[in-house]
């Protein structure tokens, strides 16, 4: 039996969500199918219970330092086991939550893995699906390493199962999601090497940032490995045992956890049925409107070579659907300026350029940085304060603000208003017009000199 849409959405993730429900209020008749938990990677093996567990780990320091404030000592025992269940209680409530949304605004939901089997037609098991339009939102998995033992090993996925806190972990990688799980979990207890392939972590990212977080984790006990490449993992009595190609070993761990990068789900959905090609590592190119090579086939998210955040693969979602079904006929997603977030110990915050990028664009006598490093209030009390330091990358004789960047203390939630600002054009002056909030850290981005 045939079943005959307007639009059909392949991913039950937060891109293929928020395009679903979009379209389905402005009148699209909508099917989405999905092969996991509601809400994809980001609400049940990534931001969500990522921050959770940040939460945690940051609570522990709080506690750490409430003795400088006057409090007695507070020795707390955490419940890995218990965070862990209510995490999942949670998740499954937003699970719900996605699935009335879906409900509530009229989108049919199917359970299971779509392929394509010709132009606007796709294969759900034994049900035959055809619409016009049709989306790909299928997200993503982490990778694993091609070496002897690596199953011994867990990803970032199995992070989220572990039922109880590793004594000693390596976490191989050096990207964000690495150097998020090596905080939180040196935050929660447990003894941690980062090993990394290169010099330092967060290749991508303003040297100032990694320099930064580099310094705070050696400072706060987390062994960083530089220059290892993993060759194999060994299981003896004592534990695990990681062998480096440089002859190195580092063992005696109770866990190693995986996270070398992420691939895209899109082997399986028969694009060579659409004529739809992937590149070299998978992912599935789009234009500006996340348009396919494939007549009326689109694809959004983590599946797409763009930017690997949730918020991103929403608005890209939601936007489509504008375009495609609200009349908005130029509608898309610009992602020259967004945001990142980076929930490490300390948090890191960044939106635009780097100083380096900035000016192989703009040319080095058009980029003049602002920079400085500062004891937080809060941190007043400490005998051996982690400093905040921030950036602001301007360019031309305005000194519009193309990048900027800040670890500390609180800098996450400060990002969202200044990435406005940067998206408004604001230039030096506006911020040095701007009367500053005191005492606050934040105060020091209008204030830089």
């Amino acid at each position: 039996m045939t079943q005959h849409y307007d639009l059909i959405v392949i991913g039950g993730g937060s891109g293929g969500i928020a395009m679903a429900n979009r379209a389905a209020r402005y009148g699209a008749r909508t099917a989405l199918v999905a092969a996991g938990p509601l809400g994809g990677t980001c609400v049940n093996a990534g931001c969500v219970p990522k921050k959770i567990f940040w939460n945690a780990a940051h609570l522990a320091g709080q506690m750490k330092m409430a003795e400088e404030y006057g409090f007695d000592t507070v020795t707390p025992r955490f419940h890995w086991a218990r965070l862990k269940q209510q995490r999942s209680a949670y998740i499954a409530r937003l699970n719900e939550r996605y699935a009335q949304g879906l409900d509530g605004n009229g989108v049919t939901l199917l359970r299971g893995h779509a392929r394509f089997s010709g132009a606007h037609r796709v294969d759900v098991g034994n049900t035959l699906l055809e619409a016009e339009h049709i989306l790909i939102a299928t997200g993503g998995q982490p990778v694993w390493p091609d070496i002897p033992g690596a199953g011994l090993g867990i990803t970032s996925d199995g992070f989220f199962a572990l039922e109880t806190a590793p004594r000693r972990v390596a976490v191989v990688g050096a990207g964000y999601i690495a150097v998020e799980l090596a905080g939180v979990l040196h935050g929660l207890g447990s003894e941690v090497s980062l090993v990394m392939r290169r010099h330092h972590f967060l290749n991508d990212f303003e040297p100032m940032l990694r320099e930064h977080l580099m310094d705070a984790m050696l400072h706060q006990g987390i062994n960083l490995l530089a220059l290892r490449q993993v060759r194999e993992v060994e299981q003896r009595t004592d534990g695990l045992y990681l062998h480096f190609h440089d002859g190195d070993c580092l063992g005696g761990l109770d866990a190693v956890i995986w996270a070398i990068g992420r691939r895209p789900n899109s082997s399986e959905l028969g694009l060579e049925q659409v004529r739809i090609s992937v590149d070299t590592r998978g992912f599935i190119p789009v234009d500006a409107y996340q348009t396919t090579s494939a007549p009326g086939v689109y694809a959004v998210g983590d599946v797409t070579p763009g930017p690997a955040l949730t918020p991103v693969a929403i608005a890209a979602g939601r936007r489509l659907a504008d375009r495609l079904f609200g009349g908005q006929t130029d509608r898309h997603l610009d992602t020259h300026l967004v945001p990142t977030v980076i929930f490490s110990h300390p948090p890191i915050a960044t939106v635009g350029l780097s100083e380096a990028a900035a000016q192989l664009q703009y040319g080095e006598e058009a980029v003049r940085a602002y920079r400085t490093t500062f004891t937080p209030m809060f941190r007043a009390f400490s005998s051996d304060p982690e400093k905040t330091a921030m950036k602001l990358v301007t360019v031309g004789p305005e000194e519009r603000i193309v990048g900027l960047h800040a670890i500390g203390d609180a800098v996450d939630e400060m990002l969202q208003g200044f990435a406005v600002a940067l998206r408004m054009g604001a230039t030096k002056r506006d911020f040095d017009d701007t009367i500053a909030i005191h005492p606050t850290s934040a105060e020091e981005l209008v204030t830089l000199r």
